[in-house]
């Protein structure tokens, strides 16, 4: 694994904090209306992501995820400003507008979305490694789901298939407690995510993932494996959200005092913590950090608000290949 160094913390505390606060401008973009649909926000589970780009080879390896999928293109090394203009369905968004806030997309950095279907992504990220493995790629697939997801049979289907064929491919459900409003305690008779591995002979394991160096660590060990041909691995990402599922949800299946608990292991807190114990920053240089984030925040939503609408053709032309379809000849 790449060493973890003063530089390392530091990019991660800017990474993750400039995260965090793009997201926090999305949910008040969102009561203005200017993202619409459903919006799903990552705030607390910023060190998953730092964490896996650490391990990860950039030049070459891929990801694929659920919905809540925002800043997971920008850290792969997409332009958060076209990221930003996506969600409010702007013509210079990653897909023209078209995907919106459930289906960023970015082929040129290798983030393959953004899935509205719970646990869809599932068999899409093996067929990847699976394509990866057909063609020789050096490649490894990072392939998120949420806890909800494991539920589903997609995932069973896949795991037979990934085992039996070691697939290039680590899966990763970042189990932040609850599907949508349910508790992993009501969908299943344990609460041990990872042991589902077990049944297929996978290997597995559970993660503290609020701590990108424990993340880092873990996800090299089974990316290696992946990338040796030794086939797949099953980690169980424990984090914890901030909002709600969407911006929908008004969170009546846990109490305030239960997030205010868990936000006192916030991963952005911790490792600015660890930035300040080994003296690797001076609050001043900190202070130049939040302002560089701030500004970039602040120059996104500016890019998104200047932005123009796709024209209508753009998403004709994405639907139907004929040109004179009759139902479009006096739509255009």
């Amino acid at each position: 694994m790449k060493k973890i160094t003063k530089k390392t913390y530091l990019d991660w505390y800017e990474n993750m904090l400039f995260w965090r606060k793009f997201e926090d401008k999305l949910a008040q973009v969102y009561i203005n209306q200017k993202v619409r649909g459903f919006l799903h926000l990552y705030n607390g589970q910023e060190a998953v992501l730092a964490g896996a780009l650490h391990a990860m080879d950039l030049t070459k390896d891929r990801m694929i995820t659920a919905y809540r999928n925002h800043v997971q293109p920008i850290g792969m090394g997409e332009d958060p400003k076209r990221v930003m203009a996506e969600l409010y369905g702007k013509a210079t968004g990653t897909s023209q507008g078209l995907g919106g806030s459930m289906h960023i997309f970015s082929k040129e950095h290798r983030f393959y979305g953004g899935h509205g279907i719970v646990g869809g992504q599932i068999p899409l990220g093996a067929g990847l490694a699976f394509a990866d493995k057909y063609f020789e790629r050096d490649a490894v697939t990072l392939t998120y789901m949420g806890d909800g997801a494991t539920r589903q049979g997609s995932l069973h289907e896949t795991f037979n298939l990934a085992m039996l064929w070691k697939l290039p491919v680590v899966f990763c459900v970042e189990n932040n407690g609850y599907a949508m409003g349910t508790s992993v305690a009501r969908t299943a008779n344990h609460t041990d995510i990872w042991k589902l591995g077990l049944g297929y002979e996978m290997p597995c394991k559970p993660v503290d993932a609020m701590k990108p160096e424990v993340v880092a660590k873990e996800m090299d060990e089974a990316i290696q494996r992946a990338r040796r041909g030794d086939g797949p691995t099953f980690l169980e990402l424990r984090t914890y959200r901030y909002r709600g599922h969407s911006m929908s949800d008004a969170q009546h299946y846990r109490t305030k005092e239960e997030v205010a608990k868990k936000q006192e292991e916030d991963p952005i807190t911790y490792v600015l913590h660890q930035i300040y114990e080994n003296k690797w920053a001076t609050e001043a240089d900190i202070k130049k950090i939040d302002k560089k984030v701030k500004k970039l925040v602040e120059e996104c939503e500016k890019f998104a608000d200047e932005s123009p609408y796709p024209e209508k053709n753009v998403m004709f032309d994405s639907v139907y290949e004929q040109e004179d379809y009759p139902f479009l000849s006096d739509k255009l």
